[in-house]
């Protein structure tokens, strides 16, 4: 089961990659001084980026432990 914790560890590191890209993506959107409706329609963006990273990095921390349950 080692390769389930490998690739589990693989996912789980996209998935804080997707974060990181979030966390950027505002800070540079916070700066760029947009109007307010701008503003929201590129938030819902991150939003939706965000959610996506959360789900797959737990997706990929569930098969980690898993992998690590089996092995």
């Amino acid at each position: 089961m080692e390769y389930l914790i490998w690739a589990g560890a693989l996912i789980s590191i996209g998935g804080i990659v997707g974060l990181v890209w979030c966390i950027v993506y505002v800070l540079k959107l916070r700066k760029s001084g947009l109007d307010d409706a701008a503003m929201r329609a590129r938030m819902q963006r991150a939003v939706m980026v965000n959610f996506a990273a959360l789900a797959v990095s737990t997706l990929g921390l569930m098969m980690v432990v898993l992998g690590v349950f089996l092995a």
